[in-house]
């Protein structure tokens, strides 16, 4: 299994309606896409009121890249969340199981 972290800086001024389309949009499909395992949404706190992420378990390599593509190690962002997102990093990892 892969772990997928997905973080995201917001731009200022943008919290609001990322957080709009982080809970109402981004969550659910994240919940619904084929190949997750476990989806954990990270929200802003009031001391980081602009960043967010995503933790994400990926069955296999072949799920991450059927909803990604094969350009997998670079970040992934919806149209609509383009204008809102100032700084994307992603990092994949082999999940530990414990």
């Amino acid at each position: 299994m892969i772990m997928r972290v997905f973080q995201v800086s917001i731009r200022p001024g943008k919290e609001e309606a990322f957080a709009r389309f982080f809970h109402d949009t981004a969550i659910p499909l994240m919940r619904e896409t084929e190949g997750i395992v476990q989806v954990l949404p990270g929200a802003a706190r009031s001391e980081s009121p602009s960043e967010f992420c995503f933790v994400m378990v990926w069955k296999d390599l072949d799920s991450l890249k059927a909803f990604v593509g094969e350009d997998y190690e670079s970040p992934h962002i919806a149209p609509e969340e383009a204008e809102l997102v100032a700084h994307r990093l992603i990092r994949h990892y082999d999940l530990v199981q414990v």
